[in-house]
């Protein structure tokens, strides 16, 4: 099913999770587009920490910034929070820390080769759903999702190889990331994000 015919207030599956564990400590006061930003702007923290190479802060709040993709689109659709505004920069926040943090980890880890994969395909992605927007969304689907967390799993991986020196694990993280590529490869055949 394309991007286009999905019901941008519809659940997924893991929404029902996140309702019952995560948003009841969520105020209503606070909406999905601050949680958007929150993203944006603790993003260059998650990049120090992984510059300076000091991973028992970085990787656990790497993984939190990275969720807080979960919590604002939970957010939006529970709450029937939906705006225009969340539904264009909610995947520009998750693209810049993926890519940034590629940069970092998946060339240090793997090679140029996979960061340049990795960010091409978040590029022509935004390129593709711009292009294919309806009423002015950027609807969401299942690749898009997959996509992101295979990607955050993967770059996980990669910075635990290098937190602990487990290079055995820089092969799990490049699968996991070649994996999200596939799906990267889906979502824009299928306009998601």
């Amino acid at each position: 099913m394309s991007n286009t015919t999905r019901d941008p207030r519809k659940y997924y599956w893991h929404d029902h999770i996140v309702r019952v564990l995560f948003l009841p400590f969520i105020p209503e006061s606070v909406t999905p587009n601050h949680i958007t930003v929150a993203r944006f702007l603790l993003t260059p923290f998650v990049l120090w920490g992984l510059a300076i190479e000091d991973y028992a802060w970085s990787i656990p709040f790497f993984i939190f910034v990275a969720f807080t993709d979960v919590l604002d689109g939970s957010l939006d659709r529970v709450r029937r929070q939906v705006t225009e505004w969340g539904a264009l920069y909610d995947p520009i926040a998750d693209k810049l820390l993926i890519s940034l943090a590629a940069i970092i980890i998946v060339t240090a880890t793997v090679g140029w080769w996979l960061t340049i994969l990795i960010i091409f395909f978040e590029i022509a992605i935004v390129i593709g759903a711009v292009t294919k927007q309806h009423d002015g969304v950027i609807m969401a689907n299942a690749w898009g999702k997959t996509k992101m967390f295979l990607q955050t799993a993967g770059v996980a991986t990669l910075m635990i190889s290098l937190a602990f020196s487990l290079p055995s694990l820089i092969g799990v993280g490049m699968v996991i990331l070649l994996c999200a590529v596939v799906f990267a490869v889906m979502s824009l055949v299928t306009y998601g994000i």
